[in-house]
This record gives structure tokens, sequence and C-alpha cells, in this order.
């Protein structure tokens, strides 16, 4: 019986993802449908193709945090089960309205929610302290970049917004300013670059160059390093362009700023599928009673630990596992979420190709960001944020606030009904499910 609600756990877990990847959509293609730099389904092919891609570019960190959400020595199947429906039901009734709601905090409430059905506040992981040079984790923390995270990408899009305006100017601050914004980046992303020698596992050991570069960790940063050296050699060259010319590099630039904002997509929220279905099996072990060399080789998934030392100990996941939640978020892109595009690409700002590259670049660098600190956050309310950062370079009143509320009242909402909807699924399976 256990063994069977687990495989029932891991096929709506990849539904879950499917659905997250057409209610998502939008988070990624609406400013470069709305300003017609693609067709739409130009856009869905261009996004899910980076959803994909990122399977090899970002770890297991946010996958870890998901799985921890609870503590899975003191929690059963039923539990998983039923935050997973009750993510799956909110999710299908936020696309119906269209309303831009987190996937990732539907599950993360789901997941809490039915916990605290079974075994009470105490089963939640509300909040740990971080060891030394670590960010702290658990609920609470993860609800904070409920908050933090629009702004984080309204600010970062702020910013480059009033970059690139003053970049349009003949004057040589801007340049000067845009030089030694390369060179600082350039000094951060060499020093955090993995080294050959400090390289676990290197892909290609005769070949140091390969090795450094196939790095997931180094990926990211020279991702970062590529986005922002992009934006600002447009921004050295920018006063030199007329309208049309600009225009024309600016619709390009979206393409860049699209698809590395697809692969943090993927990386954020396919991680915290491969956390349920990672805390799912750690469960199953220990509420059936197999040792992990019972279990079929495909199940084998260990969580990342820390020794008595402090030593972090690596974790384990079979390839199946990441490349099928990748696959299911990029075909659930490639059905696209038409819905939702239409609020996201018109409803909250009138959206250009220079608010299109500002809010997706902003929205990429805040995702690389927080996947860095492991911090599973909300793909929706980034870039909701940064669409609004662009936005209000033109006035405050260029964002219409009352749409924008609207979508900040479903933030505020998805955690708390999420939690108390999974809750009643659970005392309905528990009557079931013994």
């Amino acid at each position: 019986m256990s063994l069977t609600i687990l495989l029932v756990i891991i096929g709506l877990a990849l539904v879950f993802d499917y659905i997250n990847g057409f209610h998502d959509a939008a988070n990624a293609i609406a400013t470069i449908v709305a300003t017609k730099v693609l067709t739409p389904f130009q856009a869905v092919l261009w996004a899910a193709f980076f959803n994909f891609l990122a399977f090899w570019v970002f770890g297991f960190g946010v996958a870890d945090t998901v799985a921890k959400t609870a503590n899975t020595m003191d929690i059963n199947l039923v539990v998983i089960l039923a935050g997973v429906i009750a993510a799956i039901i909110w999710n299908l009734a936020t696309w119906w309205f269209g309303i831009p709601s987190s996937s990732s905090h539907t599950l993360i409430g789901g997941f809490a929610g039915a916990a605290i059905a079974h075994a009470g506040l105490g089963v939640v992981n509300w909040y740990k302290e971080g060891k030394a040079g670590e960010m702290p984790s658990g609920v609470l923390v993860i609800i904070g970049f409920i908050v933090l995270a629009p702004f984080i990408g309204a600010f970062v899009s702020y910013f480059i917004s009033v970059w690139l305006l003053h970049s349009s100017k003949k004057s040589i601050w801007p340049k000067i300013f845009t030089s030694a914004l390369m060179l600082v980046v350039g000094l951060l992303i060499w020093f955090e670059l993995k080294s050959f020698d400090s390289i676990k596992d290197p892909r290609f050991p005769g070949n140091p160059f390969l090795s450094i570069i196939t790095e997931p960790h180094n990926i990211k940063w020279l991702l970062v390093g590529f986005i922002v050296f992009s934006v600002s050699f447009f921004c050295l060259i920018f006063s030199s362009l007329n309208q049309t010319q600009s225009t024309a590099w600016l619709r390009k630039m979206q393409l860049i700023s699209s698809a590395s904002f697809s692969l943090g997509h993927g990386g954020n929220d396919s991680q915290k599928v491969m956390g349920i279905i990672a805390a799912a099996v750690v469960v199953y072990i220990h509420k059936s009673g197999v040792s992990m060399a019972e279990l079929p080789v495909w199940l084998h998934v260990d969580l990342p630990s820390k020794a008595a030392d402090g030593h972090e100990i690596a974790g384990h996941m079979p390839d199946w596992i990441p490349l099928a939640c990748y696959g299911a978020i990029a075909i659930g892109t490639l059905s696209g979420g038409w819905k939702i595009v239409k609020t996201m690409g018109s409803k909250i700002t009138k959206v250009t190709a220079f608010e299109g590259v500002s809010a997706e670049t902003a929205g990429a660098l805040t995702l690389y960001f927080t996947e860095h600190l492991k911090i599973p956050v909300s793909t929706t309310h980034t870039i909701t944020g940064s669409i609004i950062g662009s936005g209000l370079t033109k006035g405050v009143s260029a964002v219409k606030w009352g749409v924008t509320v609207k979508l900040i009242w479903a933030w505020v909402l998805t955690i708390p009904v999420s939690a108390a909807l999974a809750a009643g699924i659970y005392y309905l399976l528990s009557i079931f499910i013994k």
C-alpha cells in the first residue's frame, strides 16, 4: 500500500510540475509576447527549451529546502499526498481565473498545512539559524521572501531602467559608471568561480578549462556575467543609436533576457517538485522499515546533510527525477497559459521592449541570487515586481495599482488557503487510507 501511495505522489507531483509550467509560462513570455518580439507559439518554444536546459545549470539546494519544510520523521505519505493535491487544486483555480499566484508557495502551503493537521505546529520547520556565512532556513524565511522577492525584483528593474535611460544621453558619466560596473562584476565573478582543484567531481578530469566552465556553480556566475555585460555593452553604445536602431537592439536583447528568466524559472520551480519527491521517498523508507539497499536503484534518494564535524555531505538524486521534473515543466510551458499572459503583459503596466529587457533581466538576476541562497521564491512574484519596477520610471500613475492590489491579495492568501485546503484533504484521505 505504501509503495502504491509513493508512486501516486510521484505521478501527481509531475502533474503539478506540468501545471506549474503552463500556469507560470506567462512569467517568462508575457513581455516578449506583449512587445511582439516573438509570436505566442515561438515564445513558448523558446521558454520551454530554456526551462529544460536548466537541468544542466542548477543543483539541488532549493529541492533540499522544500523537502525539509516539515520533519520527514514525523509525517507519513498521506501528508505529502494531501499537500500535492491541494497545490494542484489551487493552481488550477487561480489559472482558471487568470490570477498569477505563486505555484511555489502553493506547494509549501499545502505541504505545511497537511503536516500540521497530522502532527501539530511543531512538525513544521519554521525557522532554523544558518551556520556561519549561511542563510537561515525554514517556512518563515520562505514567507519573508514573499515580500522580499518582488521588492528585490522591482528595485533591480528600476535600477536597470534608470541606468538605460541615462545611458541614452550623450554624456560621459553613464559610460564611466557602466565601465566601473563591468569591472566590479568581472572581479566578483572571478573570485566566485570554483577552481579546478576545488571541484569535487570534474566532468572533464583531463581538461581543466572544460571542467571549470561546465561546473553548475560556475555556469550560474558566468550567466550572471553574460547578462550584465550584455546590458553594459548596449549602454555603452545606446547614446549613438537613433530610436529605430535602439528599439531593434532592445528587441534582440529581449531574447537574451527572456531566455535567462526561463532558465531561472526552470531551475527554481522544478527543484520544488524534486524536493517533494525526495521527501516522499525518505518518508517511505522511514515508515516502511525497508533499508536503502532494499529499494530499487531508481528510488535511491539521499537529502544533503551535515556531518558531526560540520562538513557538508552531498545529497544524491537519480537522474530520472530531475529529468522528469524539468521535462514536465517544459511540456507545461509549451501548453501556454494565455489568461495569465494577458494579465502579466498588459494589465499591470504598458510594456515595451525597454520595460521587457529591464523586467526580465531583473527577474533573472533575482532568481539566480535566491537560488544561490537555496531559498524557494515565486517566479510570479519576482517578475510582477520587476514589471512594476520598470513601469515606475514612467511615473507612479503608469502602474495600474487596482490590478496590482488584487494580485497582492492572491499572494497573501496563497499559503493559508493552500494550507487549509491541504488539511481538509488530509482529514478526508485519512478516513480511507490507514
